[in-house]
C-alpha cells in the first residue's frame, strides 16, 4: 500500500484521531499487543493513517519511552503531547524493518525472573503436591492422587493441565479412568531429561517401607 492509499483509507471508518489520546494512543494501544515487529505500512493501513504520519509518531513514541522532555521540531505535526522526565521501563524498537514494544535491557535480569520463574512461582501448594502425587506414581488417575492426598483433586489437575504440566496419558484398561502423566515441559521446567531423574523420596521417608501395600489397597 502506498501513502497515497493510506491517505484515501483515513476517508473511511473511524478516526483514530477523536479517540482518546489521539492517533498516537492508537499507534501505541496496537503497539502493546503485537506478537512480531509490524511496519510504519502496516501500521498505518490498520489506522487508516498515512505512513508518514504513523513515522512521526512512532519516533514520538520512541523519544518519550526513552525520557526525552523537549520535542524535535519536526514532530509538532503528529502530536502536542509533551514527553515525561524520566526512561520508561520498556521502549520501542525498530528491528528488521518492523516496530514493536520490548523490555528496557536494563531490566532483564528483573524480567528474567518473572519469566523464567514466574508459573512456578505462582503454584499452590496443594498444586504442587498433586502434580509430586502424578510425577512419581504416572501414570495415575485423579481417583488414585484423591485418595493418596485425601482430597478432591479435580480442580487442580485441570489447572495443572492447563498449565501444560501434565497431560492425558490414555485410560485405565480396568476402570476406563483417564489417566495423568508429566509433560515435556515438566522436564524442562524441572531441568530433568526423564522422569527416572527424579530424586529418590526413600531416603526423606523413614518410616514408609509399607507405602506401596498402602497405595495398592487404596486402588479404585
Amino acid at each position: 500500500m502506498t501513502e497515497d492509499d493510506s491517505a484515501s483509507a483515513g476517508d473511511e471508518g473511524l478516526d483514530v484521531r477523536n479517540l482518546p489520546g489521539g492517533a498516537k494512543a492508537a499507534v501505541e494501544a496496537v503497539l502493546m499487543v503485537l506478537d512480531q515487529p509490524a511496519t510504519a505500512t502496516e501500521l498505518a493501513a490498520g489506522l487508516n493513517l498515512t505512513v508518514a504520519v504513523v513515522e512521526q509518531l512512532l519516533a514520538e513514541l520512541q523519544r518519550e519511552y526513552n525520557g526525552y522532555t523537549v520535542k524535535a521540531p519536526d514532530m509538532d505535526v503528529a502530536s502536542d503531547a509533551g514527553f515525561s522526565a524520566s526512561p520508561r521501563g520498556f521502549e520501542l524498537r525498530n528491528i528488521a524493518g518492523g516496530w514493536r514494544i520490548y523490555s528496557r535491557t536494563d531490566f532483564a535480569d528483573i524480567v528474567g525472573r518473572f519469566v523464567l520463574e514466574g508459573q512456578t512461582a505462582r503454584l499452590t501448594q496443594a498444586a504442587l503436591e498433586t502434580l509430586a502425587v502424578i510425577a512419581y506414581r504416572q501414570p495415575v488417575s485423579r481417583a488414585r492422587v484423591s485418595a493418596i492426598r485425601g482430597v478432591n483433586v479435580d480442580s487442580v489437575v485441570r489447572t495443572l493441565t492447563q498449565r501444560g504440566l501434565v497431560e492425558d496419558a490414555g485410560n485405565d484398561p480396568e476402570s476406563g479412568a483417564v489417566l495423568y502423566r508429566t509433560t515435556s515441559y515438566f522436564l524442562e521446567r524441572m531441568g530433568i531429561g526423564s522422569v527416572a531423574e527424579l530424586p529418590q523420596l526413600s531416603p526423606h521417608l523413614p518410616g514408609l517401607e509399607g507405602i506401596e501395600e498402602f497405595y495398592d489397597a487404596g486402588r479404585m
